[in-house]
């Protein structure tokens, strides 16, 4: 049996992704990107607008720790910084620490990242397009259900 390089391995693993497995590595990436802070993350960085429902006001740029925290209304402290650490170990987006009175962090998608972004971004849209629908179908169910 021939041996095979690293590149080989990771080639063949990736020929063999199927998130329908359960041992598949895929799905935790699947479980990680459909977290609710994630996908806000994510889209907040991508169409950084100035105010609620301006979301195009900005293109993508880096924003501050303060930013996003206000921008993700409801998000505590504790889960905004895990957020964002588990994007950049998976490469999603940059911390840059910039040296000054005080230290400066910013936050900014990688190219990995704005690939991503998109489809979160159609989600969230997707969500707030068809919000009364779901309300409505969800109120018919529970009263034909009860």
């Amino acid at each position: 049996m021939a041996t095979m390089t690293a590149a080989q391995l990771r080639a063949q693993a990736k020929l063999e992704y199927d998130a329908f497995l359960a041992g598949c590595p895929s799905r935790r990436l699947l479980d990680r990107i459909s977290d609710k802070w994630v996908s806000l993350v994510l889209a907040a960085l991508g169409s950084a607008g100035s105010h609620p429902g301006d979301d195009c006001a900005v293109g993508p740029r880096p924003m501050r720790y303060s930013e996003l925290s206000r921008r993700l209304a409801g998000v505590s402290q504790k889960m905004l910084t895990q957020t964002l650490r588990s994007l950049e170990r998976d490469g999603l987006i940059t911390r840059t620490v910039t040296p000054t009175v005080p230290v400066t962090v910013t936050y900014e998608l990688t190219d990995l990242g704005h690939s991503l972004h998109g489809l979160m971004r159609g989600i969230k849209e997707w969500a707030e397009e068809h919000m009364d629908e779901v309300l409505t179908n969800r109120e018919k169910y529970d009263t034909h259900t009860t």
